[in-house]
């Protein structure tokens, strides 16, 4: 794989989508007061939305250049 860092980004969004919105679910699902929860969805739906943004921005950053392909110029 040409880009390690893509794959880190992708197993790592995934896995913090899933530590959220699993026990959001099950919360929502099993507890009387989980419906309230829904008040909070559309906020921990922008918080991953943001967070998948800056994952692909640090995927896709190019890594700084050496010093030593200056000086051999």
């Amino acid at each position: 794989m040409s880009n390690p860092r893509l794959a880190i980004a992708v197993v790592t969004g995934l896995a913090i989508g899933l530590a959220v919105v699993l026990p959001l679910a099950w919360l929502i699902n099993n507890r009387d007061w989980g419906v309230g929860l829904m008040l909070l969805v559309p906020l921990i739906v922008y918080g991953l939305m943001r967070l998948a943004r800056v994952l692909e921005a640090w995927a896709r950053a190019k890594p700084p250049s050496s010093g030593r392909e200056r000086s051999q110029e």
